[in-house]
């Protein structure tokens, strides 16, 4: 060791630099102590970041670490902060706290704070999904819908070809040949764990969309050409009409209002319609919905999904009586985005456009039921809470078409998932839409809530989900 140079001499002796590293270590451990246990409380996680050793949970429990990389990370929702639009809020305030009276007051606090809202997780059962449910449950989610057993992708293919099969008297495997696309590794697929609530029909078992308590969002995974998404995003009361549409196999469905194509997507889960018609009228959403349905259907599905360009109010009259389910998914004043309005004159446009958009949606409804053969269903739904677009299009449907009989869903969709969204007893208004642009109920034309002419969710303080109407219609025979 060379020797100091003169004249300099250490003022940190040995001892006194051995104090100083153990002091510097205590601290790092304290703060670190510190950290994991604000973590805990949850005052100081904007989100979940996993460590080598794993993360900590909203629980407190230490949990592993979730695998592959690519998809660990489930970051808490942290929009940009938008400014609501004045003009439009004015407008929902004036006409909701009418309809939903005392429940307006904190379905408006949620429509103002976009962190605060949830998102779903529905998964592909056209791709093999082990990994993403494992990482799902680590993070906290869990399945919205029962799963009564496990589902792998062999069986998807079984229940696809099911019908055709047996007509043919071939097996399933005699029909794909040695082609390796289809060939499942059932021992990679766990099987996902029954549950026993909320008791809904056999077909929700197919629908496997996992939700999460807190407003954390799963990572959007890209478009890419040739290679089938693993999961979509959306908010899970959209699913709710396609459970009330009940497709069965073999079945001809129409989604008359398809794009962008997420409720196509879902039916697509639920069962192996023998025909899907995908139809959509304006080419940027239509190429939209061809997107969707790329990234999600395998190839070989084309000849039982297809897109089309018609007129939705016209599309009864060209193909009457053809199909055994309809969807009409109708455009609508869309409450989540339009209070976000951009400008003025975009505001004008769309309450002028909330007025006319009710007699478009009669037209599409009264479509879907000449679409419909005798005894088949229709299932109309809207992401408002306006009454004008809602029981008032059904109630003058109903007037119009004799041959149409609403049924009640409560029993059947809103009492089961009661706990997960808020279903509004609001009133709706009595009698036919009037002949003017202004389309909204006065409080001497309201009645009480009747829930067989439809249910409507609304957002709620941990039950983000909504807002979403659905009614069913039967075409008697």
């Amino acid at each position: 060791m060379r020797n100091a140079p003169v004249g300099v001499t250490f003022r940190c002796s040995w001892p006194s630099c051995a104090r100083m590293f153990l002091w510097k270590k205590q601290m790092f451990a304290i703060s670190l102590f510190l950290r994991r246990t604000l973590n805990r409380s949850g005052k100081l996680t904007p989100r979940l970041v996993c460590s080598p050793a794993g993360y900590t949970g909203h629980d407190g429990v230490q949990k592993p670490k979730p695998k592959p990389a690519s998809i660990s990370k489930v970051i808490r929702t942290r929009k940009k902060q938008r400014s609501s639009c004045q003009l439009v809020l004015d407008h929902f305030d004036q006409q909701y706290s009418e309809e939903l009276g005392d429940l307006w007051t904190s379905v408006r606090s949620v429509l103002l704070n976009p962190a605060s809202w949830q998102y779903g997780v529905l998964l592909n059962r056209f791709t093999v999904v082990t990994d993403i449910q494992r990482v799902l449950l680590s993070q906290g989610f869990s399945t919205l819908l029962p799963q009564k057993e496990a589902l792998t992708l062999s069986g998807v293919l079984d229940t696809v070809f099911n019908a055709e099969c047996q007509t043919s008297g071939e097996t399933l495997h005699q029909r794909l040949g040695d082609n390796s696309l289809f060939k499942a590794d059932n021992s990679a697929e766990a099987p996902i764990q029954a549950q026993s609530e909320p008791r809904l029909g056999p077909l929700s078992a197919s629908l496997q969309c996992y939700i999460h308590p807190y407003p954390l969002r799963f990572p959007s995974q890209a478009h890419r050409p040739g290679q089938l998404k693993q999961y979509y995003l959306l908010n899970a009361a959209s699913l709710l009409p396609v459970l009330a549409l009940q497709v069965r196999d073999g079945e001809k469905v129409l989604d008359l209002c398809s794009a962008p194509g997420g409720k196509a997507f879902a039916i697509m889960q639920c069962a192996a319609p023998a025909f899907l018609c995908c139809n959509e009228p304006d080419g940027h959403r239509r190429d939209w919905l061809a997107k969707t349905l790329e990234s999600f259907l395998p190839q070989w599905m084309s000849s039982k999904v297809v897109v089309t360009d018609q007129d939705g109010r016209s599309f009864g009259q060209s193909q009457p009586g053809i199909y055994d389910k309809v969807l009409v998914d109708a455009p609508c004043s869309n409450d989540r985005s339009w209070l976000f309005s951009s400008n003025d004159q975009q505001v004008e446009q769309r309450l002028k456009e909330r007025g006319r958009l009710p007699h478009l949606q009669v037209q599409l409804l009264r479509s879907a039921l000449s679409a419909v053969r005798p005894g088949g269903t229709v299932v109309y739904s809207t992401c408002t809470m306006s009454n004008s677009e809602n029981f008032a299009v059904i109630e003058t449907v109903l007037k119009d078409c004799p041959e149409a009989e609403p049924e009640d869903l409560w029993e059947e969709i809103a009492l089961p998932l009661s706990s997960y969204f808020t279903f509004s007893r609001a009133r709706h208004v009595s009698g036919p839409l009037p002949n003017t642009q202004a389309l909204q109920p006065h409080c001497d034309v309201m009645s009480p809530y009747d829930h067989s002419l439809g249910i409507l969710v609304v957002p709620q303080p941990y039950k983000t989900w909504g807002p979403m109407f659905l009614s069913r219609i039967r075409r008697r025979k």
